[in-house]
């Protein structure tokens, strides 16, 4: 019965639950949904992360390629995001080139990483004028369930903290490049920017990391991008306005959020060192073994 009132009045049947305080799925308002980070995640890949929050699941793999630098920026390398959202996470996407929401969701992980400065471009410049890193980070969502743009941002930033880059050298003298795969150098991370999004429903109520059913009945959103000491951008495509005082409340629970998704990569980042020193360990252990 109430599966059959959910389909032919979805608004009253969420009007029902928000009387009270209280969403269907069981969460508060201000309540997100449950986080899991794998970091790692793809032995092939420069870095990786898989992030699954609630339903919603994104994975990311960075690939690492030499390229002349940008005529304007000579001494600088620069990362390029692409986030897919195909048939395969969600019916409502469709086949064929990016679609819109794809394409201005990769335009707003491009922005968060740079206004939270997470890199220092320069870092990824071989020969300045001649020789840069690109770092192609290729996003693909799984499983869509609402709130894309948070799954995203934290599985860039896990796999960008996971990322290693093989040594290179270039001989002065005939320019000649080579590249040692078995010395890698860790990525400078400097920040860690999170993303906190929130629908807006019947223009008052803020709901936040909103599933798929609460975005297709909000009446906007916004997405607060802050780091642990700074807010770094507010994305609000369009929709209704907010007033000064549901903004404040928005940008203290990012705040909370933040600390608290930060904690949650530390910890995915300790867990993965764990399991490489264990590896690191058996592995010595059987060379000992056979010798």
């Amino acid at each position: 019965m109430a599966d059959d009132f959910k389909i032919a009045q979805p608004l009253q049947y969420y009007r029902k639950f928000l009387e009270k305080d209280v969403r269907p799925d069981g969460r508060e308002l201000g309540e997100s949904r449950f986080t899991v980070i794998n970091i790692g995640y793809i032995n092939s890949a420069e870095g990786s992360a898989l992030v699954k929050t609630g339903n919603t699941a994104v994975i990311c793999g960075i690939k690492a390629e030499l390229a002349e630098p940008k005529t304007d920026e000579p001494k600088l390398g620069y990362i390029v995001p692409n986030l897919e959202l195909s048939t395969l996470c969600s019916p409502q996407f469709r086949p064929g080139p990016p679609g819109e929401k794809a394409q201005i969701c990769s335009q707003f992980l491009l922005n968060s990483i740079q206004n939270a400065k997470c890199l220092q471009l320069s870092d990824l410049c071989i020969v300045p004028r001649k020789l840069v890193w690109v770092l192609y980070c290729d996003l693909i969502c799984l499983d869509y369930d609402g709130n894309v743009l948070d799954a995203a941002l934290l599985a860039l930033v896990a796999a960008l903290s996971n990322c290693t880059l093989p040594k290179v050298n270039v001989d002065e003298d005939s320019l000649e490049i080579t590249t040692d795969f078995s010395e890698r150098v860790p990525l400078k991370v400097l920040s860690h920017p999170v993303a906190t999004t929130f629908s807006i429903f019947e223009n008052s109520i803020l709901l936040l990391d909103p599933c798929k059913d609460e975005e297709e009945l909000s009446s906007g959103s916004i997405t607060v991008i802050t780091t642990a000491d700074k807010l770094c951008g507010v994305h609000k495509p369009g929709g209704e306005k907010l007033s000064e005082g549901k903004l404040q409340q928005c940008l203290e629970r990012a705040r909370e959020q933040t600390s608290f998704i930060q904690n949650l990569l530390k910890k995915a980042e300790k867990s993965l060192k764990k399991e490489e020193t264990t590896t690191s360990k058996l592995s010595s252990k059987k060379k000992k073994q056979s010798s």
